[in-house]
């Protein structure tokens, strides 16, 4: 059961097509979008400002959104939050990606399609353009990305919407096996299989 908490007589919402993983904690005012995906122990803290996922965004494993009171920290459509990431009273862009452990600081803006690298840390208030590279601590825009690199993100996306799906059909909790069977399954051939019955 994933772990939501009112305060203030104001409840998280979440979309009956996005995934919260069970370990993450939601408090407040936070608004899941469909098919949004939010991983494992991500603090999701609605305490003060609201916090918004639009459709297809994903939070992973012990990210951390909040913000200060009477601010918004939003993520558009397809944005992408890598890893441990933190975002703070900041807007993320549609199809943007923070990556691995970057901070993104209260007032920041990262325009549409952009990337931010991972460890970076954006500043308050810094704007940065669409389709940029952000990279360092502090960070600055390095330079436009390329076709590829955006063609790489999009794909990571698209995996994870693919999760999204796959962790409502079937996650559930269990108990581990005390030892491996002979003809154990690898996730990536379970995905396969998963993708030829959708079609």
């Amino acid at each position: 059961m994933v772990k939501v908490y009112s305060i203030d007589s104001v409840t998280p919402v979440v979309h009956p097509t996005a995934y919260v993983h069970p370990t993450a904690v939601l408090i407040g005012d936070v608004i899941v979008g469909p098919r949004c995906y939010v991983g494992p122990l991500a603090c999701l803290r609605g305490d003060f400002g609201r916090l918004v996922l639009q459709e297809g965004a994903n939070v992973q494993d012990t990210c951390v959104m909040h913000g200060f009171p009477g601010t918004d920290t939003v993520i558009e459509i397809d944005g992408h939050i890598g890893h441990g990431a933190v975002l703070h009273g900041c807007h993320i862009g549609r199809n943007a990606m923070v990556g691995m452990n970057a901070v993104v600081m209260d007032g920041a803006q990262i325009g549409e399609s952009s990337i931010v690298a991972a460890a970076a840390f954006v500043k308050a208030g810094m704007i940065v353009p669409p389709s940029s590279l952000v990279v360092g601590a502090p960070a600055r825009v390095m330079r436009t990305l390329r076709e590829d690199e955006l063609a790489w993100k999009i794909t990571g996306t698209k995996q994870y919407h693919e999760l999204t799906e796959r962790s409502l059909r079937s996650m559930r909790e269990v108990e581990a096996l005390t030892e491996v069977e002979p003809d154990r399954v690898r996730v990536d051939a379970a995905m396969t299989d998963s993708h030829k019955h959708k079609q």
